[in-house]
């Protein structure tokens, strides 16, 4: 039986792994500019983490946690997204007795069983940032800002805000009853998940996709006409800040987000020509997960996105990311009476990287026509020709790939003579 990776599972081969380490790479600079640093945190954590944070009544966590028990019976999880390990290990580090803000930024994998399609898979890569210790709208701002600025650097143009507020526990509570009054005469229309939800947690419907579902919230009362005084003080400020910035967006009430934790501000970022998975970045404020954790009091506001989804926007977008590939030289090497031509081709190789250039040859040391192409298939920018004649007259032998032209130099000079080639080329 051939063995295959996993459905929802993908492999990543060169030459497109060079995509997403260019990828990884934007993001750590960007979050670089934004004084955000690094943090990585274990691919399982306890299953209560999630329970607690994310919510018993989401998808998340009702279908789609890959769970189970170690060996001593404890109850574990995949990580299926990345907020609520942050904020576990803020508390287990202390880091609330600290200078604060906090500001992180992470990647790695998550796990959710969910259906495979362009973009989203059991397994993805996510990228995210988080501020703990900010109340300001401020922190809001700049979150977004930053998620913005690295879709910019990304070539994806044009995105879309769109912002909502979903208030704090203590103005939901009416929010929900009202909630519930409008959708309880239309409840047949919803499917089957979210007439539960309806009792136990009714913004949950606002986030269904399902066609009855969005059938029955139209029409429902706004979250902004219900925030109280602090929380509409802070929906003003946002907006006040985006406004200066000149930076536009839509308000939309249907937007709740699909994780329990959140308060005040959601908000997602969208690229249209992606079509229906079009969301890039998602997220917002959740003022009660450290407490809810166990933690002191302390806000938090920050984002997620999956690094699928962008790479499959960039081959969409007007900078489209170009795999690398290649070397900058191939040395080839004839295979003589002993093995002095080999020797010193792989001493040359060897001072080669030694000097900053990506090198390789073949150790098979085959004809000069298959080591030609096997250049060419690399796309080596020079060749450096190693044979019993080159060794008794102590040069090698260098030739442009780029302007096809051949010149011998002597071995000692071999190395600047390729730098130097090497850097010119990249001018």
């Amino acid at each position: 039986m051939l063995v295959k990776a996993p459905r929802g599972t993908s492999d990543t081969l060169p030459p497109e792994t060079s995509k997403w380490a260019y990828v990884e790479g934007v993001m750590r600079e960007v979050s670089r500019r934004f004084n955000y640093q690094e943090i990585r945190t274990p691919t399982f954590e306890h299953l209560e983490l999630f329970a607690r944070t994310v919510g018993e009544t989401t998808d998340i966590v009702e279908k789609e946690m890959y769970n189970f028990k170690d060996k001593t019976g404890r109850d574990l999880a995949l990580r299926p997204e990345g907020t609520a390990p942050v904020g576990r290990a803020f508390i287990e580090y202390g880091m609330a007795s600290g200078p604060l803000p906090r500001k992180f930024f992470y990647m790695g994998p998550m796990f959710r069983y969910e259906k495979p399609q362009a973009g989203r898979y059991r397994e993805h890569r996510q990228f995210g940032v988080e501020v703990l210790g900010s109340p300001s709208p401020y922190s809001d701002v700049e979150v977004i800002v930053l998620a913005m600025d690295l879709a910019a650097e990304l070539g994806l143009t044009e995105t879309k805000l769109y912002l909502n507020s979903i208030g704090c526990p203590s103005c939901r509570a009416g929010y929900k009853a009202k909630l519930v009054a409008h959708i309880q005469p239309k409840k047949a229309e919803l499917c089957e998940d979210c007439k539960s939800r309806l009792e136990r947690n009714p913004l949950r419907v606002l986030d269904c996709k399902q066609e009855g579902c969005r059938s029955a919230i139209v029409g429902a009362p706004s979250m902004l006409e219900h925030l109280c005084p602090d929380c509409s003080a802070h929906w003003d400020d946002m907006g006040r800040i985006l406004a200066a910035q000149g930076i536009r967006y839509e308000v939309d009430n249907a937007l709740v987000r699909g994780l329990d934790y959140y308060t005040r501000t959601v908000f997602e970022l969208k690229w249209p020509p992606l079509g229906a998975q079009n969301t890039l970045f998602g997220g917002g404020r959740y003022d009660g997960l450290i407490a809810e954790l166990g933690g002191p009091p302390t806000p938090g506001v920050g984002f997620g996105m999956g690094i699928e989804r962008i790479l499959l926007a960039t081959e969409k977008g007007n900078k489209p990311i170009q795999a690398e590939g290649g070397v900058d030289v191939f040395v080839v090497a004839f295979k003589g009476a002993d093995n002095t031509v080999g020797d010193t081709a792989f001493g040359l190789v060897r001072k080669l990287r030694k000097s900053g250039l990506a090198c390789e040859f073949d150790p098979l040391q085959r004809s000069m026509k298959a080591q030609m192409k096997q250049a060419d298939r690399m796309n080596a920018k020079f060749v450096a020709i190693i044979g019993d004649d080159e060794i008794a007259q102590g040069v090698v032998a260098i030739r442009s790939m780029v302007e096809s032209w051949q010149k011998s130099v002597p071995a000692a000079d071999a190395v600047s003579v390729l730098l130097e080639g090497v850097l010119d080329c990249a001018k």
